[in-house]
């Protein structure tokens, strides 16, 4: 901004991606092209008023990002919420197989889910950590992000920030339609569109 002759303060900053990112999520999703039906389920650590909560994130076979949720806990309640918004969402397909590592609460999860018909009968658990790497490399570019602000001051915060961060990863990696990956005009050009800018 200072490049082109704007001075901004930081807490401008701030405000735009409080009332902004939610809304670029919401407006992206419809564009969101399809993933394929083996997902890498995980949960890394995120901290808010110096306590660590739980972001839950699935990627595809691909890298794509399936979704994401922040969450308090981490639990059976929480994956399982997790799980049903990720089944939930449009660009998502039915799984054939969910890799996730240990924890306890996905096998609970996703038996409840299966019984109750949201998982087919076909869908299959897998937990051996190797097969999650994929998903842990994910994490890193939230933890990039995250780790020099040294946490956030609320959950909702915390939540509309994340929510910035993880639409425009999916830009980045391609999975917008029209948007090839690493096509950064292409992002300009799609979030003025879906903001009725001209530029």
């Amino acid at each position: 901004m200072l490049e082109r002759g704007l001075q901004v303060d930081h807490t401008t900053i701030y405000r735009w991606v409080q009332r902004y990112a939610p809304e670029l999520e919401r407006r992206c999703r419809p564009h969101v092209t399809s993933t394929t039906d083996s997902w890498r389920v995980d949960e890394t650590y995120i901290k808010v008023k110096k306590e660590w909560v739980s972001l839950y994130r699935a990627v595809d076979s691909q890298g794509k990002t399936l979704d994401f949720v922040l969450s308090p806990t981490r639990d059976g309640q929480a994956a399982r919420h997790f799980l049903l918004k990720t089944l939930a969402a449009s660009h998502t397909r039915s799984p054939r197989v969910i890799n996730v590592d240990k924890n306890a609460a996905y096998p609970k999860a996703f038996n409840e889910l299966k019984a109750a018909g949201y998982i087919l009968e076909s869908g299959e658990l897998r937990q051996v950590k190797y097969l999650n790497n994929l998903i842990e490399q994910d994490h890193q570019f939230i933890k990039r992000l995250t780790k020099p602000g040294m946490g956030f001051f609320s959950f909702a915060t915390a939540w509309h920030t994340l929510q910035g961060y993880e639409v425009m990863n999916m830009m980045r990696k391609g999975q917008v339609q029209g948007v090839a990956k690493g096509d950064v005009r292409g992002q300009v050009a799609l979030v003025a569109k879906l903001f009725g800018i001209a530029i």
